[in-house]
């Protein structure tokens, strides 16, 4: 930041400062006068949209015969004062409304006008009434401050497009942005589609713990945590596949969970340490049956959110009409131009990954050499959505074995715009597998890779009984709205992103 920068900053911050000293002088003057600034409650009948909905096509003539009484409540988010009249626009949850107030209709309310400013929260009772410009108006007949607002609100956002500001002061942005409060309610809306739809087909919600013992059911680094009264350290949850799956060993055969996940990891575009996972399992099923569930899901949440399947994102138009492509892990390195001879054995696809630039830490396994192939050479050119199917068994501790072919496993991400938005797997029920898996994710461990999988003998423990078979999925909710939303950032889409403390 340059010195006019520096300038520039400084002139606002006393700005503001002003402002919010003649306000906190507004608010010793309303306690004087024995108005409260900070009211208990107020009963809004009405809200601006329904007005709309109900009285804006009424013709002028019915409008002013039936006297149409309403009562609304909100911030004022505009306010023109003539003298002996003011017009104030009024913003409630759903959309805005114009408020006339007159001197001689008001009397001796009126003055309290004077004290008011853009950003309080009041409510009014009064008539409707169209003005000369035609725009649909209550003419006041009370008022009651409901709140008084100290900060001023920016103007029209004006130097306020610093985009940290905008996640940190959320409030803020949602106040004065009305296409942000829009994004979250379509939030709203696409997980309330999810579970209408999982719960239409006979699932049922679970809730299980956020602090685990034994971070698993995922590769991840955890969060740690201590709990006092107990003396042990615990994890914040990385996923909660394993205690979903001990719940098919109880006898629930069709289970999800809409939940918090935390994953001590970087930070960008599309990864957040605190982001929203829906996970959900099926008994007796198997990954090729959840390709085709997973798209009719899509479909469902576009089409209930967007009322289409073609999604605009970026300059980009993605279509969901299924089926969607369906192509192997190795099969997608090679129609990537990855050199069918260097995917032979762990050496040679080491050595292409050194020469084209691609990071692999030292000692990882072969799937893993794969694995950064795939995200460089295949992952950003995976637009359309596609299933990647049959992954390499080192990628996948938890999934069934390929009954084909013992070296991969039965699984499936679903990748659309560039990114993984599904992970999903016939799940591992044979214990004994599951045990020497675990063994070499420890061993994995122990060279040097912290987010290997560790050692869970409660669901071996679990296995053994007998879990039915079974296929499980996770979609992660925030990139699933950020395809809805076209936004391009998972920030966009969280309410309160995380961030470093402010200074």
């Amino acid at each position: 930041m340059n010195n006019t920068d520096d300038n520039l900053d400084n002139i606002e911050q006393e700005a503001v400062a002003n402002i919010f000293d003649e306000r906190l002088k507004k608010l010793d003057e309303l306690k004087a006068d024995g108005i409260s600034s900070y009211s208990s409650g107020f009963d809004p009948v009405d809200h601006a949209l329904d007005i709309f909905t109900k009285y804006n096509d009424l013709p002028d003539e019915e409008l002013s015969s039936q006297q149409i009484e309403c009562s609304i409540a909100g911030r004022i988010v505009g306010l023109r004062n003539f003298g002996k009249a003011a017009f104030v626009h009024i913003a409630d949850s759903s959309g805005k409304i114009q408020a006339y107030f007159r001197k001689d209709v008001l009397i001796e309310q009126y003055t309290l006008l004077k004290k008011l400013d853009v950003g309080d929260i009041i409510g009014l009772n009064g008539r409707l009434f169209r003005t000369k410009t035609k725009e649909l108006t209550i003419e006041v007949k009370s008022f009651t401050l409901l709140t008084k607002s100290l900060r001023p609100l920016p103007e029209k956002w004006h130097g306020l497009k610093d985009i940290e500001i905008r996640y940190r002061q959320r409030y803020v942005d949602l106040i004065v942005n009305p296409e942000v409060k829009k994004l979250f309610e379509l939030r709203s809306v696409a997980i309330k589609a999810i579970r209408d739809f999982l719960e239409s087909r006979k699932f049922i919600e679970v809730e299980t713990p956020m602090l685990h013992s034994i971070p698993g059911g995922a590769a991840a680094r955890p969060f740690s945590t201590h709990h006092n009264a107990l003396d042990m350290d615990l994890y914040l949850r990385i996923a909660p596949e394993l205690y979903l799956k001990k719940l098919l060993v109880g006898g629930f055969e069709r289970v999800f969970e809409l939940n918090k996940n935390f994953r001590n990891e970087g930070i960008s575009t599309k990864h957040n340490p605190e982001f929203t996972m829906l996970e959900f399992y099926m008994a007796y099923k198997d990954y090729l049956f959840l390709m085709s569930f997973t798209e009719e899901l899509f479909c469902h949440v576009a089409q209930v959110v967007n009322g289409t399947l073609k999604i605009t994102y970026g300059e980009t138009i993605i279509s969901l009409t299924p089926p969607w492509k369906r192509l192997t892990f190795m099969d997608a390195l090679k129609e990537n131009g990855v050199p069918e001879d260097i995917l032979s054995n762990k050496e040679t696809a080491l050595t292409w990954a050194r020469q084209n630039k691609i990071d692999v830490k030292t000692g990882s396994s072969y799937g893993k050499i794969l694995d950064e192939i795939f995200s460089e050479k295949v992952e950003p050119n995976l637009i359309q959505p596609t299933f990647i199917i049959d992954y390499p068994v080192e990628l996948s501790p938890l999934a069934k074995r390929h009954k084909d072919n013992p070296d991969f496993v039965e699984r499936f991400e679903l990748f659309i715009a560039a990114r993984e938005v599904a992970n999903a797997f016939s799940e591992l029920n044979d214990p004994i597998d599951q045990r020497s898996r675990f063994e070499r994710q420890v061993e994995a461990r122990d060279t040097g890779d912290d987010e290997a999988h560790r050692m869970d003998e409660d669901f071996l423990r679990a296995l053994e009984y007998g879990m039915p078979p079974a296929a499980g999925e996770g979609i992660g909710i925030d990139r699933m709205i950020m395809l809805l939303t076209n936004s391009q950032s998972i920030r966009d889409v969280i309410m309160f992103p995380q961030l470093r403390p402010e200074q």
